[in-house]
């Protein structure tokens, strides 16, 4: 590339910045910063898993704002702490009519965020990790370093190809059900069930035109053979989640399902 190309690059970078801050956007390009440290996982991440899944930010960019301008949702219950503040995102089971299911099925996403006002921690609470397992989830985090972007949908697709296979056993349906209880529909998929549930954000304020990013629907998919987890796709407070785990195992594990 020439000094004039690359004075014409920078010059088309410089305007579409400043266009973005005068048009509020700002916030995706902190977005797509925090995206890019995603190269750099453990530089800038780490995950631990206790009764929940947390994924803890070394280098915070995005601010509270930022999130809520990404998600168009608003937390369950916001809470001070002595080293900032945390959020509460609380879905639960709905039928049909999106009308609370009894006896309740629940799980959470909590942000914690320091004195500036920077997301530091995102976990997931336990009954989230019956669907998207620890170590998979962990994996998938890692394959956002490198996918490629869907401008238009404003989606990633991971390249699942340039990370190291898991040896590890999936739930099986049996012990996936024990804990959502039943779906609302059971679709058949050829070699695949998918089992449909609806999940409702319990949230104090939707801003109108954005209802629908509070309704969530989760589908899992199950081997008909194994009877095993394969895949499970949701919206889980403005982070959409489709995980084919798969991509993820060894071919050992494979054969053994």
């Amino acid at each position: 590339m020439n000094n004039t190309h690359i004075k014409s690059f920078l010059k088309t970078l410089l305007i579409a910045t400043i266009t973005c801050s005068l048009s509020g956007c700002i916030y995706w390009i902190r977005a797509y910063q925090t995206y890019l440290q995603m190269n750099e996982f453990d530089q800038h991440f780490y995950t631990k898993t206790t009764d929940k899944f947390t994924l803890h930010f070394n280098d915070p960019i995005l601010f509270s704002d930022d999130f809520i301008s990404l998600a168009n949702l608003y937390p369950t219950e916001e809470k001070s702490n002595a080293d900032g503040k945390s959020w509460k995102y609380l879905f639960r089971k709905v039928d049909l009519k999106r009308q609370l299911i009894k006896p309740e099925v629940n799980f959470y996403s909590e942000i914690n965020f320091n004195k500036e006002g920077k997301i530091i921690d995102w976990a997931f609470s336990s009954l989230f990790l019956q669907i998207a397992p620890p170590q998979f989830l962990d994996a998938s985090l890692r394959s956002i370093g490198g996918a490629s972007i869907d401008t238009e949908k404003k989606q990633l697709r991971a390249n699942t190809e340039l990370l190291e296979k898991i040896q590890a056993d999936l739930p099986k349906k049996e012990m996936v059900i024990t804990h959502l209880g039943p779906p609302l529909e059971i679709i058949d998929d050829h070699e695949l069930e998918i089992y449909r549930y609806q999940f409702l954000l319990d949230t104090p304020h939707i801003d109108e035109g954005y209802e629908d990013n509070a309704f969530n629907e989760i589908k899992i998919s199950f081997d008909k053979k194994s009877q095993k987890l394969s895949k499970m796709s949701g919206n889980f407070a403005g982070l959409k989640v489709s995980i084919d785990y798969r991509d993820f195992i060894t071919v050992s594990s494979k054969e053994t399902q």
